[in-house]
């Protein structure tokens, strides 16, 4: 086991926005995006993965737009666009002109919507679980269901969340300790938060917000030769396994890996196999160029 890496905390302004980032280690960057569900953030999301992958690289972590302590406005008209703008603007406040990518579930999303976007940007993605993947299926899952009703109804509370998080997220819901469903609960009663869920239900007749959260539909998908690694649970209740294959087939460089036994979470559930595989992913650089 490494000892904790040393990391640090900064409040980057990218534009309008305030967003809070932890950093630690050194060497090429590697930005890991965390998913969209109740209360996440950056450190939380990653905190099996980041001193390891810290021991190799220049590990930068944000809070998305409408998380932990970053501002908490976001464009629900184009949620993936939006993100994929802040990060890419952070990247540029930061000094970097190309990072690896990782993305879990929204962060996913993010993630690959920078790289169709700005692939010059982007060195190497590992997306896990990425959203806006759709499949012959009808959406939404029952993990999506109980994620999108978390702010409805009654409004958000411990149990919703412990549910949520429990039976959704992950294969093993015993696994995840009750310090971790305080943590996120709390953050997610935040009063801006409450008054503006940053990952909503679309409405019925946005028709065009769902076409721009499709990726699907996205005829640049073929053409992105960016190194992608995509890692999906093979009991993943949220975004359907499926999505990994589709994105397998379409793009032009794309390696898909399944994990038995595991949910959405699966850089928190299985962290030494996730470790592994984004390490020697991150590491092959040589098939980039």
């Amino acid at each position: 086991m490494l000892e904790r890496v040393p990391r640090t905390e900064s409040v980057v302004a990218v534009d309008h926005r305030q967003l809070f980032v932890t950093e630690a280690g050194s060497g090429d960057p590697v930005v890991l995006l965390h998913g969209g569900g109740p209360g996440a953030t950056g450190a939380s999301n990653y905190s099996r993965n980041i001193d390891v992958l810290a021991d190799r690289f220049r590990v930068i972590v944000p809070d998305l737009p409408g998380y932990g302590q970053s501002s908490k406005d976001i464009d629900h008209t184009d949620p993936f666009g939006d993100l994929a703008y802040a990060i890419r603007g952070l990247l540029d406040e930061l000094g970097i002109e190309k990072a690896h990518l990782v993305g879990n579930s929204y962060g996913g999303a993010a993630a690959l919507r920078l790289a169709l976007d700005r692939p010059d940007k982007v060195d190497r993605l590992i997306l896990m679980g990425p959203g806006g993947v759709r499949t012959t299926r009808a959406l939404p899952t029952k993990g999506l269901n109980a994620l999108f009703d978390y702010y409805g109804g009654d409004g958000p509370s411990r149990e919703k969340l412990a549910t949520f998080i429990r039976k959704y997220l992950v294969y093993d819901g015993a696994a995840v300790p009750d310090k971790l469903i305080d943590l996120r609960y709390e953050a997610s009663i935040q009063p801006e938060v409450v008054a503006n869920p940053p990952l909503r239900r679309p409405s019925p007749g946005a028709l065009r917000t769902l076409l721009r959260m499709d990726f699907t539909r996205d005829r640049r998908l073929a053409h992105l030769h960016t190194p992608t690694l995509v890692i999906w649970g093979s009991d993943d209740k949220v975004n359907r396994p499926a999505g990994g294959l589709s994105l397998a087939r379409t793009m032009p460089n794309c390696d898909l890996y399944l994990a038995a036994r595991t949910a959405h979470w699966v850089q928190w559930e299985r962290p030494d196999l996730f470790n592994a595989l984004a390490l020697d992913f991150l590491d092959g650089k040589e098939s980039s160029r």
